[in-house]
């Protein structure tokens, strides 16, 4: 399974989740991709144990129809947020893109959501691991029933 973290600033919340993941022996063949909107966000990914990185609008646009699930703050599909980091066309190709999407709602910008209790990231992590876990499972089951219909 292939993931992409996409982070931006100085990747500090992609970072964390990379390193949460690294400590699951469960999740020990995730090949993890970190998508920095900065090469400072990417490098520090890169840091906490990515398999591969890249920057920048162009390897956003590029990578996000590649893999399986994109992981990053609700902020991605949002146009010009984090700053201005995130531009339209980063925002529309994540949006577009038919990776499962696991969002966190981190608290940034001037967007709230109805019906989110604030939760730190420690615990949201929890949560992110969980659902991949999951989904790991599911997919383990449906390829033993696929491979027993051969």
């Amino acid at each position: 399974m292939v993931v992409a973290i996409i982070d931006g600033h100085g990747g500090g919340i992609g970072s964390y989740i990379i390193k949460r993941l690294r400590e699951e022996d469960e999740l020990s063949d995730l090949e993890i991709i970190a998508l920095g909107t900065n090469s400072l966000a990417t490098s520090a990914m890169m840091k906490a144990r990515a398999n591969r990185g890249a920057s920048g609008e162009n390897a956003i646009i590029y990578v996000v129809p590649q893999v399986d699930i994109i992981i990053g703050s609700v902020h991605i599909i949002m146009a010009n947020s984090m700053l201005g980091e995130l531009t339209p066309k980063m925002a529309e190709a994540i949006a577009s893109s038919n990776a499962l999407k696991l969002l966190l709602p981190v608290p940034q910008e001037s967007v709230s959501i109805i019906g989110y209790q604030y939760e730190p990231l420690p615990h949201l992590t929890d949560k992110l691991i969980q659902k991949i876990k999951e989904l790991i499972a599911i997919q383990g089951n449906n390829k033993e029933i696929r491979e027993s219909r051969v």
